[in-house]
């Protein structure tokens, strides 16, 4: 599936081919801290056709709890996360932000994985009091 997406600020664009039957949330200790939130949600980018448009990405290199150093691609002015990969290794895993993907609403994951880092309240979200907009 063709997408397209951008960082907050609009400064970092790019297009990107995804599998959609390979989108995740991961619920990695890296995935909370660095998203600020409970887990990541990723989309696996296909044969690393990922394509910037405009805009420079900032990278941070960090060891990965599953032993690899992933490079952690970000915009340099508001901070988006915009990918993680494996440089060198065409075959590890390409996970592009799907909060970044202009076509996120029809991006539902598939899997969850890293579920013994979970947060304890992440699997029934249906029990928290919910509103359509923030009071």
């Amino acid at each position: 599936m063709k997408v397209d997406g951008a960082c907050l600020c609009g400064q970092v664009t790019y297009e990107a081919e995804i599998d959609p039957d390979r989108v995740a949330l991961c619920h990695c200790a890296d995935c909370q801290v660095n998203s600020g939130s409970a887990y990541g949600v990723v989309a696996s980018v296909t044969d690393g056709q990922f394509r910037l448009m405009t805009g420079t990405l900032k990278e941070y290199e960090k060891m990965a709890e599953s032993g690899r150093i992933r490079h952690l691609s970000f915009c340099p002015d508001c901070g988006t996360r915009i990918h993680a990969r494996t440089k060198g290794d065409p075959t590890a895993f390409f996970g592009l932000r799907v909060g970044t993907i202009r076509q996120r609403a029809q991006l539902k994951p598939k899997v969850q994985v890293w579920c013994g880092s979970a947060l304890p309240w992440v699997f029934d979200l249906s029990v928290i009091l919910r509103h359509d907009a923030q009071d």
